[in-house]
């Protein structure tokens, strides 16, 4: 089981852990430039961004299980009807991003109060990346494809590639050209479109043959359009939750001025860091429990969900020994800025104590995830934002500043992961026929 695990689970981490290092390169060239402004620009067009596609995050995480389970079952037709059917709705949706981003790019800063400054940074951040939404939303879709079909390799391959080159880009844009936020967003974009390129010929050198397997009556089978419909949506308000929580943190951060909108900004990259690095094992998750669902093999699901646990909670310990006692080194990386050193180093805490609790919430996500069992996601992440994140926020703000921001983040995470730890036995293990069930 081992073996599976970090056969999955080592290449999703390599693949994960290039986003937020491009993200962390992105802070570093803006954060050195002469102004602050810059850098919360960024910051405030990436968290646009990341309300706007990670509400789209089903296109990825309702793929991946679908696909497991119809692999799990050797059901080769379902599995390419699952990617099909995905590619089409994210081309929809990026249709509609770009038929209304007028609109949408009025409504984001009308509802995030920046500066002036950061607000024009951030604008001319939008109405580039924009662009890049076809092919952001396909890149979730086939990487979602490829986890299911139990192929970790695939995504890391892209994302490397898609992020390498996106450094480049972004280097070359802003410290050679002499671009700012717009040289940022441009290679975003420009990276974006080449790593969809390289989805479609990965798909074809390994996958083409599935083509074959195309049955049109099943592709508009009502009842399989229902329940693609059904998990995806639960989980697009389960994202959207999730999205509002951070864009309502870096909302707030901003509402407090620069200084701590850039150090909040820097927090939250070390925050990436530890999500996309356990995802990893998230991600093994996914494509195992999937797999052993499909496959009606309750006794491995088990298996599977015990030994991810496991490699996720020493990987969590070893990031906060990291956070602890690289500290000073960790914030040089990012800024040089004193003012903002000083604030990022006043909140800190949270940072190193972030890995202990907001690891399990992400590990139940992938078991839940490739167990398509997305009602409890859902209200988990009801109960996570709306009865504990923002009324903490709002309780104890006149009192503690802006370490309720942090307190109420904490909390979101733990209480994601203590509900889906109450959920987990009725919603997943005892939801898996055994061998006998299934004879009778």
């Amino acid at each position: 089981m081992n073996k599976d695990i970090l056969r999955l689970a080592i290449p999703s981490i390599i693949s994960n852990i290039s986003i937020p290092l491009l993200s962390s390169v992105d802070t570093a060239l803006v954060g050195h430039l002469s102004e602050e402004y810059y850098l919360g620009g960024v910051a405030v067009g990436s968290m646009i961004f990341n309300t706007l596609f990670w509400a789209f995050g089903f296109l990825r995480m309702g793929t991946t299980g679908m696909t497991a389970q119809a692999y799990g079952a050797t059901d080769e037709p379902q599995a390419i009807h699952t990617l099909l059917r995905a590619l089409a709705v994210a081309w929809i949706v990026s249709l509609l991003l770009l038929a209304l981003q007028q609109l949408i790019s009025a409504a984001a800063f009308y509802l995030v109060d920046s500066s002036e400054d950061v607000t024009t940074q951030a604008a001319i951040y939008f109405n580039i990346r924009i662009w890049s939404a076809p092919a952001e939303l396909s890149i979730y879709a086939f990487n979602g494809w490829f986890l299911g079909m139990q192929n970790a390799r695939y995504p890391m391959i892209m994302a490397i590639f898609i992020n390498s080159l996106n450094i480049i880009l972004d280097v070359v844009f802003v410290n050679v050209l002499g671009m700012k936020t717009d040289g940022v967003a441009l290679g975003t974009v420009i990276a974006n479109y080449a790593g969809v390129t390289l989805a479609i010929i990965l798909f074809a050198i390994s996958y083409r043959g599935y083509l074959k397997k195309v049955v049109k009556s099943r592709l508009m089978q009502i009842e399989k359009l229902k329940e693609f419909f059904s998990i995806n949506t639960d989980i697009f308000f389960r994202t959207l939750l999730l999205t509002l929580a951070y864009a309502f943190f870096t909302a707030i951060s901003a509402d407090h001025g620069d200084t701590i909108l850039a150090a909040n900004t820097i927090l939250l990259q070390l925050l990436m860091v530890l999500s996309y690095g356990i995802d990893g094992f998230a991600f093994a998750g996914e494509s195992l429990v999937g797999r052993f669902f499909g496959a009606r093999d309750p006794e491995q699901l088990k298996r599977a969900i015990k030994h991810i646990f496991a490699w996720a909670t020493a990987i969590a310990v070893a990031v906060s020994l990291c956070y602890l006692l690289l500290e000073r080194s960790i914030i040089g990386i990012y800024t040089d800025n004193p003012d903002v050193i000083a604030v990022t180093r006043g909140v800190y805490l949270w940072v190193i104590i972030a890995p202990l609790v907001n690891t399990y919430c992400f590990i139940w996500d992938g078991v839940f995830i490739g167990a398509t069992a997305t009602r409890a996601m859902l209200i988990s992440m009801v109960v996570a934002t709306l009865v504990f994140y923002f009324p903490i926020y709002y309780l104890l703000e006149g009192t503690i500043g802006i370490h309720a921001l942090w307190l109420a983040m904490t909390m979101f995470m733990a209480v994601r992961g203590i509900t889906l730890t109450l959920y987990a036995k009725r919603r997943v293990v005892d939801r898996v026929p055994t061998a006998t069930q299934l004879q009778t």
